[in-house]
């Protein structure tokens, strides 16, 4: 119905009840209670009978890691399969000119595990720098920077090739500090011309997804992000007849795609 926080602000604010006494932040909740949030009944579901389910976009430049945008430009929110009593939560986030791996959870403990800095999750991105990367930068990077916000610094550099300004590096961070891929580089005077993220943890970014569009994940491909999260086991969303209905969705998206390009070039 919300975030944790809208949740907690509602809580609060006296409009959730618990057999039909006014709720307090702490209070546990069996599946046989009654639950009303303004007055109407919420249907409770054991959370091992939730499916767990994990989309992986692959987010293009220029879209916004935000639910709502005040000057109306489009986020990643946007082209995400539509729920029904559920919402998306995005793990992690990519600033506006960062491309490539996004993932999305219904689990809000899934996400928040992963996300946060005790778990030591590996992101790895695609770097595109401009000038010349002497072995000297490569050695600071790793060895530490101090960043107005602390420490950083990427557990491995990698060159994957190109020359002048098409070079390009693979790094890897284990955090997700704000556009901190590029802050790194930035004191080597070097500055990166192209990011995209292509791994977060050991989920890949593969051609399963182009560039605007998302996959889910497979229950081998979740629960090997849920044993990283330190997470039981959690059945996915297996449905054939729900998942025809979500490849449906992916090709229509892809017609309106193609579509709106030939009105462009028109």
């Amino acid at each position: 119905m919300g975030s944790r926080r809208e949740m907690e602000r509602l809580i609060e604010s006296g409009e959730v009840a618990i057999n039909d006494v006014k709720a307090k932040l702490g209070d546990r909740v069996a599946v046989s209670d009654k639950v009303t949030v303004h007055g109407r009944v919420v249907k409770l579901t054991a959370e091992e009978d939730v499916p767990r389910r994990v989309i992986m976009y692959n987010k293009p430049e220029g879209e916004l890691c935000t639910r709502h945008d005040p000057q109306g430009r489009r986020t990643v929110f946007d082209r995400l399969p539509k729920l029904k009593g559920e919402r998306w939560i995005s793990i992690g986030r990519l600033d506006i000119n960062t491309s490539g791996l996004l993932l999305f959870t219904t689990d809000g403990e899934l996400a928040n595990r992963l996300m946060h800095p005790s778990q030591q999750i590996e992101r790895e991105y695609a770097v595109r720098v401009m000038g010349e990367v002497k072995p000297e930068h490569v050695k600071s990077m790793v060895e530490g920077v101090m960043l107005e916000d602390g420490m950083a610094n990427f557990t491995d550099v990698q060159e994957f090739g190109g020359e002048g300004i098409n070079t390009w590096f693979h790094v890897v961070i284990m955090e997700g500090r704000n556009r901190e891929v590029r802050r790194l580089w930035e004191p080597q005077g070097l500055t990166v011309s192209r990011l995209k993220r292509v791994r977060y943890g050991k989920v890949f970014l593969d051609k399963r997804a182009r560039a605007g569009e998302w996959i889910e994940l497979t229950q081998q491909e979740i629960d090997q992000l849920s044993q990283q999260a330190g997470l039981e086991r959690r059945r996915v969303r297996d449905s054939l007849e729900k998942r025809d209905k979500i490849e449906r969705q992916r090709k229509k998206t892809r017609a309106i795609r193609s579509v709106n390009k030939q009105h462009k070039s028109r």
